[in-house]
């Protein structure tokens, strides 16, 4: 009686136990399950996370509206060069007797283009224009970006640029060709080549296309060019500091600009275009000019891009690069 209570017991003993380990296997398997369906989610979120930021990056579209004169065509050779490698498009923009501002059908009309030609995507469009509101239509707004330059400096350039051309293309004549009078005699016989108005320029190029962007020495526009530049531009850089605008882009749209830096140090980009000849200017016409409301103007919205490209500088190429994180997400 006593061994078969035994035999009894021990078979019972073994039977819990065996019921135990099964469960518990059960138990590890189930635990290996719901890892491998964790995984599989983490996987698949983490492909939608790279399939977003694919479709995100491959539908850029970057508008340069470049303001004559200040550095552009060295900074568009380098988006040329780099275009076919880094796989977008660059396109100039050419309107009609190189106007600076679209009819209303053909903002309409460039609006409706860079928005839904997807095949172009992701791309650089550039060309000498004024802002466009692309909110206006409706639409999607891309990406601007611009280099300011001083103002009187880019006069200067300019004027002298009519009269013997530039370095990118010598042998064209230019429609100043021949006129050797220095800008000091412009200035001093106040001349139309000369004239303080025709500094007014970068100021309507960030005001955009109201009527009153376009009127020398206009409070309102200057406001609105101020308004726009801090708003509705990515970045916007100075003639002076071309290298650390390149850099700000690389970083921060390497999808496009990847490479761009070295390629500026290391190929003859860096100095495009140069007009061949320009005389010193002198501090009597310096002063002259300065006296004047559109000179004063013109600067006032040159120091604020400046402060501005200077402060944007220091949070991307700072000594410490800067990180961000999600945390506390809830629900969990």
């Amino acid at each position: 009686m006593f061994s078969s209570n035994l035999r009894l017991g021990c078979l019972l003993t073994i039977i819990c136990v065996s019921c135990i380990v099964i469960f518990y296997q059960l138990q590890i398997y189930k635990l290996y399950d719901e890892i491998d369906n964790l995984a599989q989610l983490q996987r698949k979120a983490a492909n939608e996370l790279l399939e977003q930021k694919d479709n995100y990056e491959n539908d850029l579209v970057v508008i340069y509206n470049r303001v004559p004169k200040t550095g552009s065509t060295s900074f568009v050779g380098i988006a040329y060069d780099l275009c076919k490698r880094n796989r977008f498009r660059v396109l100039h923009i050419n309107i009609t007797a190189n106007n600076h501002v679209l009819s209303l059908p053909n903002q309409f009309k460039f609006v409706e283009n860079i928005t839904h030609w997807n095949v172009m995507k992701p791309a650089l469009y550039h060309g000498h224009f004024a802002f466009l509101d692309f909110s206006r239509f409706g639409a999607k707004k891309p990406l601007f970006i611009n280099i300011i330059r001083k103002p009187l400096d880019r006069l200067i350039s300019y004027y002298y640029f009519l009269r013997y051309g530039d370095n990118f293309r010598p042998y064209l004549v230019r429609r100043k060709h021949g006129n050797t009078m220095t800008f000091d005699e412009c200035v001093k016989n106040d001349l139309p080549d000369c004239d303080p108005n025709n500094m007014w320029l970068q100021v309507p190029f960030f005001c955009g296309h109201a009527a009153n962007c376009w009127k020398p020495g206009n409070k309102w526009a200057l406001t609105e060019a101020k308004k726009n530049l801090a708003n509705n531009y990515l970045l916007v850089g100075v003639t002076e500091e071309l290298d650390d605008f390149i850099k700000i882009l690389e970083v921060t749209l390497p999808r496009m600009f990847r490479g761009a830096m070295d390629h500026y140090l290391n190929s003859n980009k860096s100095h495009l275009r140069q007009t061949v000849q320009k005389d010193t200017t002198s501090d009597e016409t310096i002063r002259k000019i300065q006296k004047t409301t559109v000179w004063q103007m013109e600067n006032e919205l040159y120091e604020f891009a400046l402060e501005q490209f200077h402060f944007m500088k220091r949070q991307t190429l700072g000594d410490k690069p800067q990180k961000f994180i999600y945390e506390k997400i809830r629900p969990k």
